[in-house]
């Protein structure tokens, strides 16, 4: 029994012992309440937000829409999704979902910090301005996310889950219309907290606030909220001048830039290097000529600023290239602030709402016409129909390669056609019907096998 006895208490003594060295911090971690002590960190975690933002959704719309064709000598990039061939394991198409809710869980987890620090009353002007920012960058990632993987742009359609917090939990999607009433409480909260002076490009201002609500108000057919909202940063930005227009590609200057990525030095991802491989000079993907036989070559400033021919590329080579983002530097081809929000955008917002509700449209369309064609003519529109088709094709111009072709036609019910030239060399994947499961983008696989509470796209 004394055997027995002894025995049991060195078994305690060392549980107790092995339980007591077991329980210590982790090393390769920052705990939440030392990561946030001061606005000084709170900064750095938006600025971590602000890293999330990236390209991808203006590749996914040239890969899957009308604006770029794959050309014969591109023998490494994907065809599979610009064939439409995509399913929820494909990263191509899914990867977006979890890099934007990775942006979402760094805004939340600054917010949280925010508000447990402590911090004097001549900060709360920059605590104030931080956390609009935050509220900003949150709704922005939502939108985002609700036009690549809604079943629809409508009520009652599967939206997404909307996060508040960073938790570790298994969210529904809330409706369509449910995650646009979020997207819009957050963006309001974050306008009355954002001081107008604030006038940084490279984040969100107050301008970039009423980008952002225009651009959602398009999506939830609220007309006057998208007049409004419009009105508001077409005033305060006004259009790029014919001569400052090609210079906002390359960077030369940022006219009519709402709000930008900046992309520096020779680590952040290069926009360029999607249409164009540097290595080997590959075309990956060049202008649809769908969409090039759209511009007046001679007098449209933006079929030089987007498109280039040229004629040394012989044989196999795509003669077009994307011009609007070979910029950078010699170092650093391909190198180009992304331009999240442009003035040319709101103008099309407010045509398209003013088609929709007013009928005065004609006036912006033969604004941002005059800006960028030279000897331009204004034009007149029998009836509604053709206004709204003369918009839809103004976007697809004046928009081309920025990631909005494939919602557009998704916004109208539209099937995505494209020339057969243009699908030569992808098996002839030329009609995207709007019944396709592929006319939306699944949710990625591992979401549906974990989360028990989320459902797939229809037809998945």
């Amino acid at each position: 029994m004394k055997n027995i006895f002894y025995t049991i208490i060195c078994a305690v003594l060392i549980l107790t012992s092995s339980c007591a060295k077991l329980d210590l911090s982790p090393t390769d971690t920052i705990s939440p309440d030392k990561a946030y002590r001061n606005l000084n960190d709170i900064n750095m975690g938006l600025l971590g937000a602000y890293a999330a933002v990236d390209y991808t959704p203006m590749s996914i719309v040239s890969t899957v829409s009308d604006e770029a064709t794959f050309p014969v000598e591109n023998t490494v990039g994907n065809s599979d999704a610009f064939r439409w061939l995509y399913d929820p394991s494909y990263g191509s198409v899914t990867n977006l979902y979890y890099d934007y809710f990775r942006g979402i869980d760094r805004v939340n987890r600054a917010l949280a910090g925010l508000n447990t620090i402590s911090f004097s009353t001549s900060e709360t002007a920059l605590a104030n301005r931080y956390r609009a920012e935050l509220l900003g960058l949150r709704a922005f990632f939502h939108f985002e996310l609700l036009r690549n993987y809604a079943s629809k742009y409508e009520n009652g359609a599967m939206g997404i889950p909307y996060m508040k917090t960073s938790e570790i939990a298994y969210p529904a999607r809330l409706s369509f219309e449910q995650v646009i009433a979020e997207i819009k409480n957050d963006l309001s909260d974050a306008k009355n907290l954002m001081p107008a002076s604030f006038t940084d490009k490279t984040r969100i201002t107050k301008t970039a606030i009423s980008a952002i609500q225009a651009r959602a108000a398009l999506y939830e057919k609220n007309w006057a909220d998208a007049i409004t909202y419009a009105t508001e940063v077409i005033n305060a930005s006004p259009l790029a001048t014919k001569a400052q227009f090609p210079g906002l590609w390359t960077d030369a200057n940022d006219s009519e830039v709402i709000w930008k990525a900046k992309r520096v030095g020779t680590t952040n991802s290069r926009l360029g290097d999607f249409y164009y491989r540097q290595t080997g000079g590959i075309v990956l993907y060049a202008p649809a000529a769908k969409l090039i036989n759209t511009f007046d070559a001679v007098n449209d400033l933006r079929y030089t600023a987007y498109i280039k021919f040229d004629a040394t590329r012989t044989g196999t080579k795509s003669q077009y290239l994307v011009n609007k983002y070979i910029g950078g530097t010699s170092s650093a081809p391909g190198l180009v602030d992304l331009k999240m929000f442009r003035t040319g955008e709101m103008y099309l917002i407010r045509a398209e709402a003013r088609a929709e509700s007013t009928g005065d449209a004609a006036g912006d369309i033969n604004t941002l016409r005059a800006a960028r064609i030279n000897n331009y003519v204004n034009a007149s529109f029998a009836d509604k129909p053709a206004l709204v088709d003369a918009i839809l094709l103004e976007r697809y111009k004046e928009l081309a390669f920025e990631g909005h072709r494939f919602y557009d036609l998704r916004r109208r019910n539209l099937p995505v056609q494209r020339l057969a030239a243009d699908a030569a060399n992808a098996s002839g994947a030329v009609l995207l019907p709007v019944t396709a499961a592929q006319y939306t983008f699944p949710i990625p696989l591992t979401e549906i096998q974990i989360n028990k509470n989320t459902k797939q796209n229809p037809n998945y």
